[in-house]
């Protein structure tokens, strides 16, 4: 192997056998895919978690007595969010399916590779559910401009949260 260190694409290692001599891990690159997966498998544990309470709350609702008193707004919004909460759901359960579907294949650079795209694509679907659901509680409970405050209130919550922060946190990282 040359002293000089190859790119982590090309399956090649530095001298110390890491496959990014510039994270400070001493690992080979099969090592950082299992250790990848097995981040990708506790933040999807997480959001399971938290997205089967929400579908599970939002289907409750229409056996509730005053689901009838809803007018075509909310239930048109109701209908939306049971949709949205299933296909995240759903999506939620992609990376689970996808390493069982390859399994023992060799292929766990690319189980990784689109179980993290899907987790990414669960958490704004995640988003939307959330900022969904608060804007309807608030509009059944007190008013559609409430509602509409409160959705815009936790849309902007959450994009800061889960992006604005992160992105500022990444950027300041390598500022360090």
């Amino acid at each position: 192997m040359s002293d000089l260190a190859e790119s982590p694409a090309d399956g090649m290692r530095s001298e110390n056998g890491d496959v990014d001599p510039h994270d400070g891990r001493d690992e080979t690159e099969t090592e950082r895919l299992d250790r990848n997966w097995n981040e990708i498998l506790q933040e999807l544990r997480v959001i399971q978690t938290g997205t089967q309470i929400l579908t599970g709350f939002l289907l409750t609702l229409a056996f509730q007595q005053r689901f009838t008193d809803l007018d075509a707004y909310q239930v048109d919004t109701y209908l939306a969010l049971v949709i949205v909460a299933a296909l995240t759901t759903v999506l939620g359960l992609v990376p689970v399916a996808l390493h069982r579907s390859l399994f023992r294949m060799k292929a766990k650079a690319a189980i990784v590779r689109i179980a993290n795209r899907v987790l990414k694509v669960t958490i704004a679907a995640v988003g939307i559910c959330l900022v969904g659901t608060i804007m309807l509680i608030f509009d059944v409970v007190v008013s559609r401009p409430a509602g509409i405050i409160a959705g815009v209130v936790a849309l902007v919550v959450v994009i800061l949260a889960w992006l604005a922060f992160p992105l500022g946190a990444a950027a300041g990282r390598k500022r360090d």
